[in-house]
């Protein structure tokens, strides 16, 4: 199926200025052919980053109210559903129940979950949305791409080499995940993060690494960006998740660097960037997210 036959409904945050959750994903899956459509989840002025942010927040009721308008109009025939940051037990089940009602109108609509719950042992959502990913939303889900903290958050473990991580992955297939991609681990090295991805294809398993070097800057957004870009390769090369995830890869590193270059000349010498001068360079990147220029390669594990 082309891109433009494609329509990608897009259900996490936004922020008014900067790039997170919804600003950091709409715009790649758009430059790259895709229709976008989108539910905020919350609404703020800008990410938490900030010394202070303002806004609102979605309720599970409100949530309903716009997919029954979508059912109502029938414009509910999606081929990704992509889910992001959610804040509340009752809007994450809203979420499950879009997830069973848009695969009665579209058997083949692909359910892609970053279940962004937290970064380096520090959880950022209430607990009580830990079960209803590990019980309800995981085993829906055809694609998921947690990080290392969130990986075993979900399965219980710890995972602290490439042996255990595997493992992880292999627990994720066991609940019906077809697609799982670690996006960022930390193992042994300080100065590079590792990529690990398995694909299910029939009975064959395929399995990849993917080095990338560790840039020396906190980051907001990436996670956002990394799933949107995956969505559009794994589209792309759909039997492929080497490839897929070498252009996401590439894309990332490419963003990034910008980012880095940008915040670091508009800090000055000697001088801490600010939450503002680190939002990503999305829009100045626009033909990296088109044309990724592959310089890191995955192995086959």
């Amino acid at each position: 199926m082309a891109e433009e036959d494609c329509r990608v409904l897009l259900v996490q945050s936004h922020v008014v200025s900067g790039y997170v959750g919804n600003k950091s994903a709409v715009f790649p899956l758009q430059v790259l052919g895709f229709e976008v459509d989108y539910i905020n989840s919350v609404q703020f002025s800008n990410h938490t980053g900030y010394k202070c942010f303002k806004g609102q927040v979605l309720n599970a009721d409100e949530l309903k109210e716009l997919f029954d308008g979508l059912k109502s109009n029938n414009i509910n025939n999606y081929s990704y559903l992509v889910t992001g940051y959610i804040g509340s037990v009752s809007f994450l089940e809203g979420v499950l129940e879009m997830v069973k009602e848009f695969k009665k109108v579209k058997p083949d609509l692909l359910y892609v979950c970053d279940p962004v719950m937290g970064d380096r042992g520090f959880m950022y959502v209430p607990k009580e949305l830990l079960p209803v990913y590990q019980e309800k939303i995981i085993p829906h889900a055809d694609l998921i791409t947690p990080n290392q903290y969130e990986a075993e958050l979900l399965t219980g473990m710890s995972i602290k080499t490439k042996a255990d991580a595997i493992q992880a992955m292999d627990m994720f297939h066991e609940k019906g995940v077809k697609s799982v991609v670690l996006s960022s681990c930390e193992f042994d090295s300080s100065s590079t993060l590792v990529l690990l991805g398995s694909q299910i294809n029939g009975s064959e398993k395929k399995r990849i690494e993917l080095e990338m070097p560790k840039l020396n800057l906190n980051f907001t957004g990436t996670g956002d960006l990394f799933t949107a870009c995956l969505v559009a390769w794994v589209h792309k090369h759909p039997n492929d998740l080497a490839t897929a995830c070498e252009k996401t890869i590439a894309t990332m590193q490419a963003v990034l660097q910008r980012t880095l270059d940008y915040a670091q000349k508009a800090a000055g010498p000697g001088n801490k960037a600010t939450a503002a001068q680190r939002e990503l360079r999305l829009i100045q990147s626009k033909k990296d997210i088109e044309e990724p220029s592959v310089t890191l390669k995955a192995k086959s594990l």
